[in-house]
This record gives structure tokens, C-alpha cells and sequence, in this order.
């Protein structure tokens, strides 16, 4: 078997992929599963690191926090790094790094030495996650074998951070906490052994110089911003986030200044101009949005409404994830069909608004009605990801697919963090205008506080407590619900005029 080493540009064909593609197109789905999984496998594992390292406060928040935030803030870089050094190459390089960091995570004897492995999982996730989107457009040429491509990749994306919350309880549960980081190895293993024969090098043929005055703008416009959004729904408006929100937006002024003026730009500005490659992004910025605001709602809801401990709230919420697989496909033979781009992408945003309309008609006992919103929320995802992935990807130069892959996944992230923000706010805000003025002061901020006042609490007080924040809790939810299905009803409308064919 020849090994692929070609530096420039694939040529522009429709050649059908073969066994060897979908081969490593398999070897490229399992790190990209692990990847998605990090961002939620310490859930479970989190009492146990507190038993054995004994973090700080402050510690344990950068243990959660960390892998994300690197993640994050890396995505542009890597992105465009790939495009000049080598997508392949980056990809080997980070797969190291990761199954390298995950071993140092799995046998740290300290908090510090956990965080730093985890910062170090969120380099290597950083050069993993835009690294496998673009070699799918190098792999894929033909259009049609690329949308099913790419609708598994989006799938896989989307099952991973909803399974690595049950793989961490099962492996907490009969090892220990370490392990959860042991099952990377494996899978970087073999995408170290199989990647350079499965996997084409492609990079840009004229890529200029390496613009790294461009590399600390991007982080210091990415992490205030995602830090404070992040730390406003559960710390209220406290004017640390505020600040940090202001000095990212104003470094993201500069960084947008840079890539106009300089000669060889991180991000060629010529990129956003493509046929609906920004509307792309900030649809997948609102997509993000309702997703991750949703999900910290059906968490709570499973545990802290309906009692379920945190390993059988897991297993209930990977049951929406069964219908994921099925999104992708689908959606990819529509447009296969002829049924227009923007037409679907709006179609997927209208699934996502149905879903949060059943979230808005729950009461406090509704798992069923909440698993189905869920569900529908979830198989909207997939469609809109596959879509506008495949858009951006296409629209994009071959040279610059790295580039465009690490943008998508960058406003995914911000997405992300603003619809925890977002959404959360509004929840929070119904939920204290619900709860009564007499209840004590920690069961007035959140449903956690209420609980924990309400077993402190003779019987019919604690469960007169406990009701009323429940129900309280259960408005917060509609309410944010509402408000996510007014916006995804904005965004099907922008998506059918914004992605349409002319």
C-alpha cells in the first residue's frame, strides 16, 4: 500500500471514494468521538478526583474547564496551521499529544498536574477536531459520498458529548477515575498506526508566512469572552464577567484589524466573502445556541426534578441520541434529490424550534415529552450541522479547508457558551420571580440551593419547599424554551433566504 504523500492541493475531481477512504474515514471517527466525549466525561468522575487529590475550589472549576476553554481558543490557529505545515501531519501530531496527555491525566498524583494534562488534551483536541474535518473534504470529492461523510462526522460530534457522560459513571463505577482518560489510548494508537497509510497529506501549495502576532490576539479575543459568558448564568452579572467579555470583544476588534492589514492573515478575510460561508457560521453559532442551552435544562430536569441519580440521568438522556444516526443520512439524500440547501437547513431549524415548543408544554413529571423534545432537538442538530458543514467546506478553497473547519468549530464553541448564558439567564430570572419572597435565600437563587435547604427542613416543610421549586424551576424552563423557539424560528427564516440557490 502506497503511502499518499502529496503537498499540494487535491485536484479538483469527483472521483468515487473507495474502501480505503471510508476505511479511514472510520479511523478518523473514533478521536473525533473521544474528543466530543471530553468535554463531559469528568461529570461522574469529579467526586472521585475531589476524594483522592483534594483540589481547591478553584481547581476543581479549572479540572471542568480547561480542556474547553484551550479547545476553544486553539481552533483558529490549528485550523490555519494545518493549512500550511499539513492536515495529516497536524492530525498524527495532536493524536500523540492527546493519547500522551491522557496518560499523564489518568495517573496524576495532583490537581495541578490533572489540570495541566487536561490543558494539554485541549491542544491536542484543537489540532484533532478541524484537522479531521478538512481531510473529509481532501478524502470525499464527490459531492454526494462527501454529504454522507460528512452527516456521520456530525452525528459522531453530537453522540460524543452525550455518551461521555454515561461512559465516565460505568467506568467510575467499576474502576477508577483515571480510566476515563485510559480509553483515548487506544484509538490514538491506531490513528497513529494507521493514519499515514490511510490518510492523504494535503496542505496549502502557497501558504506565506505564518502570521503569529495573529496567535495570542486570537486567544485573548476567544477566552475572556468565552470565560464570561460561561460564569454569568450561574454568578449573575458580577462585573469581573462583564469586564471579561468587554476586553475579549475588544481584542477580537484588534484581531479582525490584523487579518484586514496584514499581508498573510490567520483568516483571510476573502474566506467569510464566499457564498453563504458567514451566514453558515452564525447559523451554526444559533444552532449551538439552542443545543447547549437545552441541554443544561434536561440535565436538571432529569435529576433535580424527577429525582433520577446522575448515572440513570445519563443512560435516559443517550435514548433522544438513537434517532442521531438516522438525521445525517436523511438529510443528505434530500439535497441529493434536489430539495434546496437552504430549504433544508430551515427545515432543520423548524425541528429544533418543535422540540423546544414540547419542552415549553412540560410540567414535573413529563420524561417522556422531555426525552421526545430532546430527541427532535438533537435530530435537527445533526441535519443543520451536516449542512452548513458541508456548505462551508465546499464554498471554502481546498487550500483553505483547515481554516474554514477551525471557524465553524470556533462559533459552534461561542454558541455554545452564550446558550448556556442566554437561555440560562432567562430561566434563572423566571425561576426567582417564581419561587416565593418568604423562601429562604438560597432556595430563591437555584433549584440545587432549594433542594439541598429543603433536606435540612422537618417534613412537610422540606417537601412544600421542594414542590414549589420544582414547579418553579419547570417555568424557567418554558420560559427559556419559548424564547429558544422564537429564535430558531428566526434563524429557519434567515437560513431559507440566506442559503438558498440564486
Amino acid at each position: 500500500m502506497t503511502n499518499p504523500t502529496s503537498t499540494t492541493a487535491p485536484p479538483t475531481t469527483t472521483a468515487l471514494a473507495g474502501r480505503r477512504e471510508w476505511t479511514a474515514l472510520g479511523v478518523l471517527m473514533l478521536p473525533l468521538l473521544l474528543v466530543s466525549m471530553d468535554v463531559s466525561v469528568l461529570y461522574f468522575a469529579l467526586p472521585a478526583i475531589g476524594a483522592d487529590l483534594a483540589p481547591s475550589g478553584t481547581q476543581q472549576l479549572w479540572i471542568l474547564d480547561i480542556y474547553g476553554f484551550v479547545l476553544a481558543g486553539l481552533l483558529m490557529t490549528m485550523g490555519a496551521l494545518g493549512d500550511r505545515i499539513g492536515r495529516r501531519r497536524l492530525l498524527l501530531m495532536g493524536a500523540a499529544a492527546f493519547g500522551g496527555a491522557s496518560l499523564l491525566a489518568a495517573y496524576a498524583d495532583s490537581a495541578g498536574t490533572l489540570i495541566a494534562a487536561r490543558a494539554v488534551l485541549g491542544i491536542g483536541g484543537a489540532t484533532l477536531m478541524p484537522s479531521t474535518m478538512a481531510l473529509l473534504r481532501t478524502m470525499f470529492t464527490d459531492p454526494g459520498q462527501r454529504a454522507k461523510a460528512i452527516g456521520l462526522w456530525s452525528g459522531v460530534m453530537t453522540g460524543g458529548i452525550a455518551l461521555g457522560s454515561v461512559m465516565s459513571g460505568i467506568l467510575v463505577e467499576h474502576f477508577w477515575w483515571g480510566s476515563v482518560f485510559l480509553v483515548n489510548l487506544p484509538a490514538m494508537a491506531l490513528l497513529l498506526l494507521l493514519g499515514p497509510f490511510l490518510l492523504p497529506e494535503s496542505r496549502n501549495p502557497s501558504p506565506g508566512r505564518f502570521d503569529w502576532p495573529s496567535v495570542p490576539l486570537s486567544l485573548a479575543a476567544v477566552l475572556p469572552v468565552i470565560y464570561g459568558v460561561k460564569e454569568i448564568p450561574s454568578e449573575g452579572w458580577h462585573p469581573l464577567y462583564v469586564v471579561s467579555v468587554t476586553v475579549g470583544l475588544l481584542f477580537a476588534a484588534l484581531f479582525v484589524h490584523r487579518q484586514r492589514t496584514t499581508g498573510s492573515p490567520l483568516i483571510p478575510p476573502a474566506l467569510l466573502k464566499g457564498h453563504g460561508f458567514t451566514p453558515a457560521l452564525v447559523l451554526n453559532l444559533v444552532a449551538s445556541l439552542a443545543m447547549m442551552g437545552s441541554a443544561i435544562f434536561t440535565t436538571q430536569y432529569l435529576q433535580s426534578v424527577l429525582g433520577m441519580s446522575p448515572l440513570a440521568a445519563a443512560l435516559w438522556s443517550l435514548l433522544p441520541s438513537v434517532f442521531i444516526g438516522v438525521a445525517g443520512p436523511v438529510t443528505a439524500r434530500l439535497v441529493q434529490r434536489g430539495v434546496d440547501r437552504g430549504y433544508v437547513v430551515a427545515g432543520g431549524f423548524t425541528a429544533m424550534a418543535a422540540g423546544f415548543v414540547l419542552l415549553a408544554l412540560i410540567g414535573t413529571d413529563s420524561l417522556w415529552l422531555v426525552l421526545t423534545g430532546a430527541g427532535v432537538l438533537a435530530c435537527g442538530m445533526v441535519a443543520i450541522m451536516s449542512q452548513l458543514t458541508d456548505l462551508a467546506l465546499t464554498g471554502a478553497p481546498v487550500e483553505r479547508a483547515g481554516t474554514a473547519s477551525s471557524l465553524l468549530e470556533t462559533a459552534a464553541e461561542f454558541g455554545g457558551a452564550l446558550g448556556m448564558a442566554v437561555l440560562g439567564s432567562i430561566g434563572t430570572a423566571v425561576y426567582r420571580h417564581e419561587m416565593a419572597t418568604t423562601a429562604p435565600a438560597q432556595a430563591r437563587e437555584t433549584l440545587g440551593g432549594a433542594l439541598a435547604t429543603a433536606g435540612r427542613l422537618p417534613g412537610p416543610a422540606g417537601e412544600a419547599l421542594t414542590r414549589s421549586a420544582r414547579e418553579a424551576f419547570t417555568s424557567g424552563m418554558q420560559g427559556a424554551a419559548i424564547a429558544g423557539a422564537a429564535l430558531l424560528a428566526l434563524a429557519a427564516v434567515g437560513a431559507a433566504v440566506t442559503l438558498r440557490r440564486r
